[in-house]
């Protein structure tokens, strides 16, 4: 067991194909992980706590255009943004959770904020921001959220489907980031963001804001933050169920979590993705079964990792 901490983050399974990066392309998530990493690790690394790691981690990733989540989220069918978010610690297993809402600059803010301020956990629609308003929290104009690249990935989504063609590019099917994290007290916590999903329906939810589907954190087990097609996800109960197989069947963070990626959770039913999982030893695990996922591990007295491929 170690006493250290450990920082695991996620941008997503929704990778660009490696046939159509470019170099460039790649240096600059590669630098954004990298950049990720750091936001997160400086908190741990002054002893802070894996809930204040994780809404760090989370928000560098939300500012980041380059992932699905807040300034860089998707378009729905309509053009419009919807995002969801949430956070949980592992110790209590407090948590917070948004649905379906534009505004906040940091969706994973105005999760925490519910987990913190009501006594509620999942939260939507203007009651939800108000929660954000009451507590100060920065909105944005819906011009802050507009990116090129998604709003062409919009049209040629909906131009797909207008001739009825089947859109089987990851990239625009799905798209998530998150962190997990294990302080140094040995405190677990989790957090998730997400645009959704390219052309998705007004008012989809998937599983990102979901408590046990594509977030969850136990100090006794694992904190998990998942990515991936979201219906599956909640359908299996993802995140949970890695928690359940250590819980009850003794399994290894390592096992459980591959047997929801790699096995009759998410392949066997015919759809890709992936998660980012830290045990509550300090042991971390990034499974996914599709091309790629944007991930990156920070440890105690060790150099950044991050990968795509």
């Amino acid at each position: 067991m170690t006493t250290g901490y450990t920082l695991a983050i996620h941008g997503g399974a929704g990778v660009l194909p490696k046939a159509r990066i470019t170099p460039e392309l790649e240096r600059d998530y590669h630098a954004a992980l990298e950049r990720v990493l750091e936001t997160g690790e400086v908190v741990l690394r002054s002893g802070g706590t894996a809930l204040d790691a994780v809404t760090a981690a989370v928000c560098a990733l939300e500012d980041e255009p380059l992932f699905n989540a807040g300034r860089g989220a998707v378009f729905t069918s309509a053009g419009t943004h919807e995002m969801d978010a949430a956070v949980m610690e592992g110790t209590t297993r407090r948590a917070g959770a948004v649905a379906g809402i534009c505004g906040p600059r940091n969706p994973i803010r105005l999760a925490r904020t519910v987990m913190e301020t009501t006594d509620h956990v999942l939260m939507i629609g203007d009651g939800a921001l108000e929660v954000g308003r009451a507590a100060g929290l920065d909105y944005e104009h819906p011009d802050y959220f507009y990116t090129q690249d998604r709003w062409n990935a919009l049209q040629a989504t909906l131009d797909m489907k207008a001739r009825g063609v089947s859109d089987d590019d990851p990239a625009r099917r799905h798209g998530t980031v998150g962190a997990v994290a294990r302080d140094r007290e040995g405190r677990l916590a989790a957090a998730t963001s997400t645009g959704g999903m390219t052309a998705k329906m007004p008012g989809r939810v998937g599983d990102s804001p979901v408590i046990g589907a594509g977030t969850f954190a136990d100090d006794a087990t694992c904190a998990v933050s998942a990515t991936g097609h979201g219906e599956i996800f909640l359908r299996w109960v993802a995140a949970h169920e890695i928690d359940a197989r250590m819980r009850h069947r003794g399994e290894s963070l390592e096992d459980a979590a591959r047997h929801v990626v790699m096995g009759d959770l998410v392949r066997e039913v015919g759809d890709t993705g992936g998660l980012v999982a830290v045990g509550r030893d300090g042991s971390v695990t990034l499974p996914f079964n599709s091309e790629g996922m944007y991930r990156g591990i920070a440890a105690e007295g060790q150099d950044l990792k991050v990968a795509i491929y």
